[in-house]
């Protein structure tokens, strides 16, 4: 069944309940997938921290169609609640999903973020025709709407947030809701702020900790590893080293452009004209580096920046585990992108 974002934001609130009580499947999918990530966050937290967590992936599914449904019906060996979360699912996955809704118990809601499916896609077809599955597309929120869920993000972490400040935000992030969380996740660090002792965002703040501010000390090796510019990045990586700042401070201003150049080739590819798309970026683009962003765009086309975002995507997982082994695999990473561009340049 198609559901619009608010039926499914409550379905997966009270999952087993209402009008989610005979759901056993839960699609989110579409271009937007941040938002569709935001959704799943909330069957998440309403299955409880002490829930068990199944994850499955699609190979695993294609090798086996009826794990699904017999993870979907056991029981839980510490008595907790239970919920399955299927990782890259697609069209063949179908004989596990029907399997799954053939069977004559499944108590554990499953759950998958399939990312953009085409309209024709037969997963998407079942989806949107079987009452025991509940499917909602996400798509890249509008200006409006971008600053709407930044101002809700902010004020779920105690944050208040101004609509001026929120719209730099979304323009800061391309609208993009994950990037849109890291900035405003850094401003309610910065002042300190939580659901019990709200506080008021500044222009001030977002100056000093904007990951696009060309006067960070990481702007300079984000245009290095973006631009191809070898020398420059080895340069910058060696005075930041020397700094102490560890690798995973470059990832998120990394990938803050990598999306910035996204949207704009994207808008370049369907109008011809580049001058423009960087002009309709408006002021995510500081006008300090118009040239600098200009020049990358040309660099890479839209499959390439995409490939960008995947890797920076691992390297900022590689981060998390701190220094040492995280920060050589961002290390690595930032090569093989500073590497590709350069050849582009050649």
């Amino acid at each position: 069944m198609k559901a619009n974002r608010g039926q499914m934001e409550k379905a997966l609130d009270a999952p087993g309940q209402s009008a989610a009580a005979n759901v056993r499947f839960f699609l989110l999918y579409g271009p937007d997938e941040a938002g569709s990530q935001a959704l799943a966050k909330r069957l998440e937290r309403a299955m409880g921290p002490q829930a068990e967590r199944i994850d499955l992936d699609a190979p695993t599914l294609r090798e086996d169609p009826a794990r699904l449904s017999d993870e979907a019906a056991a029981f839980s060996m510490f008595g907790d609640k239970r919920w399955i979360r299927v990782n890259g699912i697609g069209d063949d996955c179908l004989p596990a999903l029907n399997a799954l809704l053939d069977a004559e118990a499944a108590g554990n809601p499953v759950i998958a973020v399939a990312g953009a499916l085409k309209p024709a896609s037969k997963l998407v077809k079942m989806a949107l025709d079987h009452k025991g599955v509940l499917a909602c597309i996400s798509y890249q929120p509008d200006g409006r709407e971008a600053e709407q869920i930044a101002i809700g993000i902010a004020r779920d972490g105690g944050l208040r947030l101004s609509s001026d400040l929120a719209r730099r935000i979304v323009d800061l992030s391309g609208g993009d809701r994950a990037l849109m969380a890291g900035e405003i996740e850094k401003l309610i660090l910065y002042l300190d702020a939580a659901p019990d002792r709200p506080a008021e965002a500044t222009a001030d703040a977002l100056d000093a900790l904007s990951a696009d501010n060309p006067d960070t000390e990481v702007g300079p090796l984000v245009n290095a590893v973006l631009g191809g510019d070898l020398r420059a990045m080895h340069r910058e990586l060696t005075a930041l080293a020397q700094a102490g700042t560890a690798m995973a401070a470059v990832i998120r201003p990394l990938l803050t452009r990598a999306m910035l150049l996204a949207t704009i080739r994207d808008a370049f590819d369907a109008s011809g004209r580049l001058e423009a798309a960087v002009d309709q970026a408006g002021r995510a683009v500081f006008w300090k580096e118009k040239g600098l962003v200009t020049r990358q765009v040309r660099l890479w086309d839209a499959s390439g920046i995409a490939r960008v975002i995947q890797r920076l995507l691992a390297a900022e997982r590689s981060s998390r585990g701190g220094r040492g082994l995280g920060d050589l695999m961002v290390r690595h990473e930032l090569l093989a992108i500073a590497r590709q561009a350069a050849r582009e340049r050649a």
